[in-house]
């Protein structure tokens, strides 16, 4: 069994190198970021970042240019490229830190690559794409020895930080269950169920190369098929409602339960679904090994997408309560624990809790850089939360089938088929080294 103490025991076997030199280490000076995918989420994480005092960016880079107009104006004499290997190679030790905020699919690629150039790394979530990207990440974290952090923001916002908290004072007793959903839905965004048949020229500002990156060409599909929206959707690219919001919704269950293995099985029902895009609703049932915040040897979590709600039988919620849209559902000894996805926790029976104050999730990983102190959320934490992510949606592939899962041979034991997604072929000139 690989648990996460063990992955770092592993992980600091390694060869590590020397720190990033930091820039904001210097009172004369700040630390230099640079911006990789400059618009949507990529915007708010940069701006966010450009916030805190001690920063700079000094370089933007995203393989649409129409994207990047509000990213220049942080910085107008910065250089703005489409290709994040030019940017590194332009600025190569100017550039102390990168935020990667790009389709799933180039997560990896590109933070594994800002790593080994000795690179602080914030990166969206989902971590990656696939299970063994998530290892590679914590690796060669762990390796080039630099701060990380997951874009999950939430995990520091004082709602979670609060219920997580109050979990933990042992106010339910120990938790027996865990309902985790979101409202998403699969194909939620592009709207299509399959390839478009009539492709149409791709934007002059937009190097359709450089988008696909690592995964088979195809055609350009017209905007909202796959850039800048609908990727999410596509199998290829993104993790469907699981992989979006997985990361976000699952991180308190984590965090307050300080599960710390990998499931040891997890079965999907869905809606249905074809090789292109993930299911529109899906249901992934997961058991992990207890803690010493669990009530018993296993702990069994099941996560709802697409609108499915988890019934209320066994827990102290009233059946006229009502649950949020998406949030999980705690079920301890004593009590019980509604956690809406940005939302006040909800006690039952009712009792008066402790507000614990938020912070700045994107400063927290500045402040880390400066003072060369790894918060909360690095990947060490972030890789495995992702990977439980992931192998839902390889479930998901194999709708009804009870998976069993060897976290330490990373190796699904009674599915040989099931192991193809465990890791994906790379495009030629795209590969991806082992750590």
């Amino acid at each position: 069994m690989l648990n996460r103490r063990h992955f770092l025991q592993v992980a600091s076997a390694s060869a590590i190198t020397a720190p990033a030199i930091v820039r904001g280490q210097n009172l004369n000076s700040r630390l230099q970021l640079a911006g990789i995918g400059c618009e949507g989420k990529g915007w708010s994480d940069i701006n966010e970042m450009a916030s805190h005092p001690s920063s700079q960016f000094v370089g933007f880079c995203d393989v649409d240019l129409s994207r990047t107009e509000k990213a220049r104006k942080l910085n107008p004499d910065a250089p703005v490229v489409q290709d994040y290997r030019d940017l590194l190679t332009k600025l190569g030790d100017k550039v102390d830190a990168v935020t990667v905020s790009t389709p799933d699919h180039m997560h990896a690629f590109i933070g594994l690559d800002a790593m080994r150039h000795g690179k602080h790394v914030y990166c969206q979530k989902p971590l990656t794409h696939n299970v063994w990207e998530a290892r590679q990440m914590a690796l060669q974290a762990k390796k080039s020895n630099v701060i990380t952090r997951l874009g999950n923001q939430i995990h520091s916002h004082e709602f979670y930080r609060t219920a997580v908290h109050f979990i933990q004072t042992g106010a339910i007793g120990k938790v027996k269950r865990v309902h985790s959903w979101c409202a998403a839905t699969g194909h939620g965004k592009s709207f299509h169920l399959d390839r478009p048949t009539k492709p149409l020229a791709v934007p002059e500002t937009l190097d359709w190369e450089r988008w696909i990156g690592v995964a088979p060409m195809r055609p350009y599909g017209d905007w909202k098929v796959y850039h800048p929206w609908g990727w999410r959707d596509w199998q290829d690219f993104g993790n469907g409602a699981l992989g979006d919001f997985g990361c976000h919704i699952l991180d308190p269950v984590f965090t307050a339960l300080e599960i710390d293995q990998a499931p040891v099985e997890f079965k999907a029902e869905h809606s249905g679904m074809n090789d292109e895009v993930w299911p529109a609703q899906n249901t992934v049932e997961y058991t992990f090994p207890g803690t010493k915040r669990t009530d018993g040897d296993q702990l069994k979590i099941t996560w709802y997408d697409g609108g499915r709600l988890p019934g209320l039988s066994g827990s102290h919620v009233p059946a006229d309560a009502g649950l949020p849209r998406s949030g999980s559902l705690f079920i301890g000894e004593n009590g019980s624990v509604v956690l809406p996805h940005v939302g006040k926790m909800r006690v039952y029976p009712d009792v008066e809790f402790e507000t614990v104050p938020g912070e700045n999730h994107y400063h927290g990983w500045i402040d880390g850089i400066l003072t060369g102190q790894q918060p909360s959320d690095g990947f060490s934490y972030g890789g495995p939360l992702t990977e439980a992510v992931l192998l839902g949606n390889i479930a998901v592939r194999h709708r009804g089938t009870k998976l069993n899962w060897d976290a330490e041979a990373m190796n699904i034991m009674n599915h040989d088929e099931a192991n193809q997604w465990l890791r994906r072929e790379y495009r030629e000139g795209w590969e991806i080294p082992s750590v």
